[in-house]
């Protein structure tokens, strides 16, 4: 069966940290999402997002989609699709109600992984990124960030909980995480088992 794994959590919790390691070093494919901001230099289509226009936008059959600042961002059924034509194991990072929308819509294909953090070492991560100490405190103390401080009640008992603090811990609960994920890990490729060089991938979200 192919399976999505869905990483949620406050900022600064390590989510695209964990992504790219898990597409590096298990095969897991990236879910590319959906834009509607301009392309940035350097990126490009089908690489580092789909970009859409507002009108073409909704022609997509999104499982999940939010608006920041006048842009749209969304996942949506075919860019997960196109992840499972190269492996059937894929990988996306969601704020919380984006993991609960997709726990939703395909409730056998769907592990949720809820990562949670210091509050020091999510202001460290954030601070690497090249934050400033006011954007860090603005986006701590976001109606979002604060939101995400905690697992919903939708997705208690169908998340893995990981605590991002020390990494050597983390890949260790990672790497227990898929073993005791039963019948669904066995039926992975064989590369799932193994490690496995993966394509470049950008160092930030947009989201979460």
């Amino acid at each position: 069966m192919k399976q999505v794994v869905v990483i949620s959590g406050a900022p600064g919790t390590g989510k695209t940290t964990v992504r790219n390691y898990l597409t590096k070093e298990y095969g897991m494919q990236k879910v590319l999402t959906h834009t509607t901001r301009p392309k940035r230099t350097g990126e490009q289509e089908g690489v580092d997002y789909y970009f859409e226009t507002d009108a073409t936008f909704f022609e997509n059959h999104f499982l999940e989609h939010v608006e920041y600042d006048g842009k749209k961002y969304g996942s949506s059924l075919e860019g997960l699709q196109k992840a499972w034509q190269k492996h059937d194991w894929a990988v996306i990072v969601l704020d919380t109600a984006g993991a609960i929308s997709y726990l939703q819509q395909l409730p056998q294909q769907t592990l949720v992984l809820y990562l949670t953090s210091s509050q020091t070492q999510q202001a460290v991560r954030l601070a690497q990124r090249g934050d400033t100490s006011a954007l860090i405190k603005q986006r701590l103390a976001s109606q979002e960030a604060q939101r995400d401080l905690h697992l919903p009640q939708q997705l208690q008992g169908h998340a893995c909980v990981i605590r991002n603090n020390d990494w050597e811990q983390t890949k260790q609960a990672l790497a227990d995480w898929l073993q005791t994920t039963g019948s669904s890990v066995d039926q992975a490729p064989e590369e799932l088992a193994r490690p496995k060089q993966s394509d470049h991938e950008q160092a930030a979200e947009e989201k979460g």
